[in-house]
């Protein structure tokens, strides 16, 4: 397999040939790192939201939108498919990289959430044990999620970590409160079905093939609402295909029904949660319903789409 990093990169180049029409602002910081806005003060669209989805995975898959409903109203939603899910999904989209900075005097501090397969060039997580993938490239790409862009003290710790230089470092950022945020979470509803497996204790080298499907969530510029939505998209929304190698009795506990706290809105567990992602079981990040297929053994198909609670989480009047 090609670097991760580096066919990553032929997508970030494809996003700053097309910066207007995507809507994003590009950025070179003082130490030559590139940010991209996509989603923080850029207003951004689908189509960037698409792109991200599909840097994050490292173009290991088939990103596309279509038209459902929720509750009978007309919405897009997002569905992704791969051939090659521990590669593009644990060792690349999950957002698995913390970042979190103090404010040195009046300076503010930084506070997001690192997806991409920059996390290949670390390797830190079990999931790169688990798969047996490492990468090596001289260029990297980091995708971020917060309410700030990043400056000049998240692009040299990216480039610290990776050993990247800093002017490698490629950092599109956004929102979870915006068009970007909303379609690249609904992206990940095979990655969550897939990392919900091997949290099981599933070998996810196992995992031949997944296909995931969620709903757009509504946008909303409320960073709690727009957390409780994008992620009930997937737990009462999100629908996945995988087809595996072997059966095993952990599928009864791949879906979000298979919770104690399945029902309660998300944005309720992490206010109780004291909005702390580390306090929240892993059993809420899961999809909805599952169709596992076992080759040359049983189809089993697992729990339920919520529409009713979508419907109240999406505000809809």
């Amino acid at each position: 397999m090609e670097s991760l990093n580096r066919m990553a990169i032929e997508l970030v180049d494809e996003v700053l040939d097309f910066a207007d029409e995507l809507g994003v602002v590009v950025y070179e910081l003082d130490s030559g790192a590139t940010v991209i806005d996509c989603g923080v003060d850029a207003e951004a669209g689908l189509e960037a939201g698409l792109l991200v989805s599909e840097i994050q995975t490292a173009g290991l898959a088939t990103v596309q939108t279509r038209m459902d409903t929720v509750a009978g109203a007309p919405l897009p939603h997002v569905e992704l498919t791969t051939d090659h899910p521990a590669l593009a999904l644990l060792c690349s989209q999950k957002a698995g990289w913390e970042l979190a900075f103090e404010g040195e005097g009046d300076e503010p501090g930084f506070d997001g959430l690192g997806a991409g397969p920059a996390r290949a060039l670390v390797g830190q997580e079990s999931e790169f044990q688990a798969v047996g993938y490492y990468d090596e490239f001289d260029l990297t790409v980091l995708t971020v999620e917060s309410v700030d862009l990043p400056d000049d003290s998240v692009a040299k710790h990216v480039a610290d970590l990776t050993g990247v230089e800093p002017s490698g470092v490629f950092l599109p950022t956004f929102a979870t409160g915006s068009t970007v945020g909303s379609v690249t979470m609904a992206a990940r509803a095979a990655e969550l079905g897939v990392f919900r497996l091997f949290e099981l204790g599933y070998d996810p080298k196992d995992v031949l093939t997944v296909s995931g499907s969620a709903p757009v969530a509504p946008v909303s510029y409320d960073e709690g609402v727009a957390m409780g939505r994008t992620n009930d998209a997937l737990a009462y929304g999100g629908q996945v295909y995988m087809q595996v190698r072997e059966d095993a009795e952990v599928f009864d506990d791949l879906p979000s029904t298979a919770g104690e706290e399945y029902g309660t809105p998300f944005e309720t567990i992490f206010e109780d949660a004291g909005w702390d992602f580390y306090e929240i079981s892993d059993s809420v990040f899961a999809p909805a319903q599952v169709t596992v297929d076992v080759v040359d053994g049983p189809t089993r198909v697992l729990g339920t789409v919520n529409e009713d609670l979508l419907a109240e989480s999406f505000g809809f009047a």
